[in-house]
């Protein structure tokens, strides 16, 4: 094929772009440097991606997220945040300066009695913090984390709600903040994705969905999407060899698409399909990679019995190992979401087989990463979308946006810190009130990334994880 054939064949526009580019960069290599024009040796297919922000706009704290999110919404007044007074003000009726014109999910109209707090509360730690009595393993580390009383959000029901913590906005299609840290920074894992998500079920509350455009890459190209690990079947979906091709086989099919990939690319010059050769040789290199990361066989007696399981049984203990062993082999985003926290209903039994699930697995995790050596470089988060309402629902709690509250630990947060405040009946954040832009902005800040600077163009405008929001929560920064 001479080379007008092959010129036809290219997109007008692909074609005119690539003749500017092209002839600009041979004349700038022959001005800085002539022997760029003797063809030095590309950079390997398999080079890792370093990141935009590079150099970082701050020395680090952070090297990678671990995300413990609690699907649903925990009641942050059977948790984290005692509230006496609500006690005493059982069954009474709700004062309506608290609630007047507030929103309200599923109250509206209803007469508001207090609820009281369903389990007592303990004193932990150096500092004296309250925290619920289901929950001593927590409590037994809580000068290792920081409690932030009084996060505040934007959306009050759940896949809106997921969906601004998770993008900082309520619109379907933004880019996961997974997506925009390993985006921002890239990854140090060799044969991994740089942001996995993992999923566990439990007992009590209702089964709330968790749709996969949460972790999604939005507008920023697809290579930045979390990838699925599951606890069923095969861990990836199609990540396995069909039944009597080998490995040699697989290969050679691997390689043959890559070549097509490749002169589709240089005719095109599309993103995507760059994505698609990167994440051709990922999927081949994790046919390796993840059965070794899956089998926790190596895994000490004691450390099982730490986070409390016998294995990757696709339990929030067992992903909780899962994910200190991806954060090892160098993953930079990990989210776990653990539903069943949406208790509107049966709350005094229900969070407590949440209780169960979570509380000695959680502490595990930040106990195993700090003996490690790995606590001072994690950032660990944990939290729900949203908290519940100090009125009755029933036997339950509403959804609640007003104040809730959120556990942070490691990569440069002070441990042992108690932030913010809600009023007496665990209402309304009234001290430090803290936002998800917040959360999000200083997220970013541990990892070192400006999250003023950390902007992708789309459709006309720079849009960012904090949107035009977010400060720095500089009190719990170590």
């Amino acid at each position: 094929m001479d080379i007008l054939q092959q010129i036809r064949l290219q997109q007008r526009r692909s074609f005119l772009g690539r003749i500017g580019r092209g002839t600009g960069a041979v004349a700038l290599a022959s001005l800085l440097d002539p022997k760029l024009l003797f063809g030095a040796e590309a950079a390997p297919r398999s080079a890792h991606y370093q990141g935009i922000v590079n150099p970082l706009d701050f020395a680090p704290k952070a090297k990678r997220v671990i995300w413990l999110g609690m699907a649903g919404g925990p009641s942050h007044l059977e948790t984290f945040d005692y509230k006496p007074k609500l006690g005493e003000l059982n069954g009474k009726p709700m004062p309506a300066s608290f609630t007047r014109g507030q929103p309200i999910a599923q109250l509206q109209g209803q007469q508001l009695r207090c609820y009281a707090p369903q389990w007592g509360f303990k004193r932990f730690g150096r500092n004296g913090a309250q925290i619920c009595e289901l929950f001593p393993h927590i409590g037994s580390i809580v000068d290792d984390i920081c409690i932030i009383r009084s996060m505040t959000t934007d959306a009050i029901n759940h896949d809106p709600a997921h969906t601004f913590m998770n993008t900082g906005t309520t619109i379907s299609g933004r880019p996961s903040m997974g997506s925009w840290v390993t985006y921002g920074l890239g990854s140090d894992a060799e044969n991994l994705p740089g942001f996995v998500v993992l999923r566990s079920d439990g007992r009590g509350g209702q089964n709330q969905p968790i749709a996969a455009r949460l972790w999604s890459a939005g507008f920023l190209p697809s290579r930045f999407q979390g990838v699925e690990f599951r606890s069923k079947g095969d861990t990836v979906l199609y990540l396995s060899s069909p039944k009597g091709v080998s490995a040699d086989q697989q290969h050679d099919v691997v390689d043959a698409v890559q070549k097509l990939n490749t002169l589709e690319n240089g005719l095109v010059d599309d993103p995507e399909i760059a994505t698609r050769i990167t994440q051709y040789e990922m999927a081949f290199q994790m046919q390796a990679s993840v059965p070794e990361l899956m089998d926790l066989s190596g895994e000490s007696q004691a450390t099982l019995e730490m986070y409390g399981t016998k294995g990757a049984d696709g339990s929030f203990a067992a992903n909780c190992l899962l994910a200190r062993r991806l954060a090892e082999r160098g993953v930079r985003f990990i989210q776990l979401y653990h539903r069943d926290w949406d208790h509107h209903s049966n709350l005094k039994h229900d969070i407590k087989l949440k209780a169960e699930e979570v509380d000695r697995p959680t502490a595990a995790l930040i106990t195993d990463l700090k003996r490690r050596g790995m606590l001072d470089d994690t950032l660990v988060v944990w939290g729900g979308e949203f908290g519940r309402t100090p009125m009755a629902q029933g036997s339950g709690r509403d959804h609640h946006i007003k104040g809730f509250t959120m556990l942070v630990a490691g990569g440069g947060i002070q441990g042992g810190v108690q932030l913010g405040a809600t009023d007496d009946l665990g209402y309304n954040a009234v001290e430090d009130v803290t936002s998800v832009h917040d959360l999000h902005a200083t997220m970013l800040r541990l990892l070192g990334v400006d999250h003023k600077k950390l902007t992708y163009k789309f459709q006309g405008r720079d849009f960012r994880l904090t949107d035009v929001s977010g400060n720095i929560v500089q009190k719990i920064l170590a």
